[in-house]
């Protein structure tokens, strides 16, 4: 049952909506004083506060109640608040509202107007802890999986990463070759390093290698080493990156983009295990578990005649698909947090911007972006206009254009830990606004 309290000196108001409230069954709790009001939401769970704007020692002015509605505000920034007096200028009541409040009513106030009012605040008041109770069960399991395996450091919120890194430790165990596929900055050598960090392997060598950047004449020297003299400018032994992960990992990275006389000799020492040096005859064998990477849709590619179907078949026992930051936007700001200096402060404005911007380059994007602005904000305050992106503009305008979406608006209550006033913000939406947005979503399962 909801519980609404009401804080007021005069006990037959509160008695009045007592009996109200409860023949809809809403529970209430009374308070004679701001500081009893204070004291019992610190103290008990609350749902909805009716307060009064004038007191005993403040009959007329309403400031006492200006007070005590900014304490409340304090103490729990989505807590609706209800306004109920008889004195208060309108002027004092607007400026209450714009600052979060969600009603006023004067005294003698219309009662199915009141009981309208409090039963839509509970509606979405119990919307608003449902989320947050989702958030929190989701922070719960990514600190599980941080504290069980060890996450090199992943800086990450959102449940499709969690998703990624929750695999990616289940496979570390296998020695199997794992395929990482996803866009160009958005992390897949992390994945790759999780792998090995949680592997069998993880005190034995991690050597990468960006194939895709390898001419096809150094290739084979570079992936199997080379004798002195196996080619012009060979004057010493070479030791291939196959030897030098032996007992470990191989991170291939750009897989995609192998030559096909590269692909051809990579198929076969992952079909043998073995191998020969450039200049030599003697053959190896390497003991290295393989995880390849790409940007590439490799199926097309095989379409294409571009990539061997038997290599694809080869590196893809298990595939692990990294996700590009504008589809987990709840990465965004924990991430632009960790790359910023530690005593800088994004602005609400900064991260609007951060939150609304497409991220073509992904979070190399993003760690770029928060080395320019900690130069070009040595006060700390990271604007939008540090971060080189364009402000997001007024709710109005934010209306006139596109709407948020219910994967958009779900995306910025995790960011924001389900605190709904930080999640209006970043949307450029009013408190109000979101709980309406919030109340549609529930009712149509969004």
């Amino acid at each position: 049952m909801p519980t609404v309290l009401t804080i007021d000196d005069n006990a037959d108001i509160a008695k009045a909506l007592e009996v109200s409230l409860g023949l809809h069954d809403i529970d209430t709790r009374y308070a004679d004083s701001p500081e009893q009001g204070l004291q019992i939401i610190r103290d008990e769970p609350v749902d909805l506060v009716i307060q009064d704007m004038n007191f005993t020692s403040d009959t007329t002015s309403g400031k006492e109640g200006v007070i005590l509605f900014h304490r409340i505000r304090e103490l729990d920034p989505d807590l609706p608040i209800i306004l109920l007096t008889a004195w208060t200028d309108l002027e004092t009541a607007v400026e209450l509202v714009r600052a979060g409040a969600a009603d006023y009513l004067g005294k003698p106030w219309d009662e199915e107007k009141l009981l309208t009012s409090v039963k839509n605040l509970l509606e979405l008041r119990e919307i608003q802890t449902a989320h947050g109770r989702m958030v929190r069960e989701r922070r719960d399991l990514r600190r599980s999986l941080s504290q069980e395996y060890d996450l090199c450091g992943a800086i990450y919120n959102s449940e499709s990463m969690h998703y990624v890194f929750s695999l990616a430790t289940q496979v570390a165990a296998a020695h199997v070759p794992v395929l990482i596929t996803g866009p160009n900055g958005a992390g897949k050598d992390v994945v790759a390093r999780v792998i090995q960090a949680n592997s069998p392997r993880r005190d034995k060598p991690f050597v990468t290698v960006n194939v895709g950047a390898l001419p096809a004449s150094l290739m084979e020297a570079e992936l199997f080493g080379a004798e002195a003299g196996a080619y012009t400018g060979a004057s010493s032994k070479r030791q291939g990156r196959f030897e030098a992960a032996d007992g470990g990992t191989l991170f291939l990275d750009e897989i995609g983009n192998l030559s096909p006389e590269g692909q051809m000799k990579l198929l076969r020492v992952l079909q043998t295990g073995e191998y020969e040096r450039l200049g030599s005859s003697k053959t190896r064998t390497a003991d290295v578990r393989v995880i390849s990477a790409t940007n590439m849709n490799l199926p097309e590619a095989i379409k294409q005649r571009s990539f061997r179907e038997d290599l694809y078949y080869r590196l893809n026992l298990i595939e692990i698909s990294v996700p590009p930051l504008v589809q987990r936007k709840q990465d965004i700001l924990p991430l632009a947090r960790h790359f910023l200096p530690e005593n800088s402060q994004l602005t609400a404005a900064g991260e609007s911007a951060l939150t609304q911007h497409d991220w073509p380059g992904n979070v190399r994007e993003l760690q770029n972006l928060a080395k320019r602005a900690a130069i070009l904000a040595p006060d700390g305050k990271i604007t939008a206009e540090a971060l080189g992106l364009k402000q997001v503009g007024t709710v109005s305008q934010r209306d006139q254009a596109s709407e948020p979406d219910a994967l958009e608006i779900r995306q910025t209550l995790e960011a924001n830990d389900g605190n709904v006033s930080r999640a209006a913000r970043h949307l450029g939406l009013s408190r109000q606004a979101l709980y309406r947005r919030l109340e549609k979503l529930d009712g149509g399962n969004a």
